[in-house]
């Protein structure tokens, strides 16, 4: 049991740390850090599972086109519900912080709810259906959530501090949402022979925009010498 709970845990945890450790001219306290991944674990699952709840009750799926259902199912059911409840973290408890003070700030926390949401996600999975579903995992649904976090977050930091902060803020999740949707939809799709590489391909193009995001909000950073 140990070593299952280890294996879900330990690939949220890298990434946490890479973030924090990439966060080089002004760190952020550790346990307002603790607090974004505990709310993204929590909160952001919680209300992923009420709002998914809702969103199966009103939207209506039956008969229509088979590849019709798994868009929707990809892009509002699961995409647009679980960032959006990554989302209201950011926005409502992490931007209103005055330890969120400098653009950078916005990738930090959005990845530490991410990874608290991913991490929980992952021990439910593990615990589910074992060691391989985890290995599988730490390669693929970590990283990705890694990666819808810092496009949100990149939007979110620029909003914080521009007069634009509303368009930023949704801009930021209608990013993450875009990604999170072509990725699940490509797997979920995936009785089209070969078409589960689509998934892969929005993964990889997510990382690359991923890591120019980091690098264009540490030359801005407020407190680099």
């Amino acid at each position: 049991m140990i070593n299952l709970l280890l294996l879900s845990v330990a690939p949220a945890m890298i990434v946490v740390l890479h973030i924090y450790f990439k966060d080089k001219f002004e760190k952020e306290p550790i346990p307002f850090l603790a607090k974004n991944f505990l709310l993204g674990a929590f909160f952001s699952v919680f209300i992923t599972v009420i709002f998914g709840i809702i969103l199966n009750v009103i939207i209506p799926l039956e008969g229509l086109p088979k590849i019709l259902q798994e868009f929707i199912r990809a892009f509002i059911i699961v995409a647009l519900v679980e960032e959006f409840s990554k989302f209201i973290v950011v926005k409502y408890y992490a931007q209103k912080n005055i330890e969120f003070n400098e653009p950078f700030d916005g990738i930090v926390y959005a990845v530490m709810v991410s990874m608290g949401f991913a991490a929980l996600e992952n021990i439910l999975y593990v615990f589910q259906y074992g060691v391989s579903t985890g290995i599988l995992r730490a390669f693929t649904a970590v990283p990705a959530h890694a990666t819808f976090g810092i496009l949100m977050g990149f939007y979110m930091g620029k909003a914080k501090f521009s007069k634009n902060k509303n368009y930023n803020n949704f801009f930021g999740l209608f990013i993450a949402v875009l990604f999170h949707g072509a990725y699940d939809f490509f797997l979920f799709i995936n009785y089209i022979p070969g078409i589960v590489i689509g998934a892969f391909i929005s993964l990889i193009i997510g990382i690359v925009l991923s890591k120019k995001a980091i690098k264009n909000h540490q030359q801005n950073s407020f407190f680099k010498v």
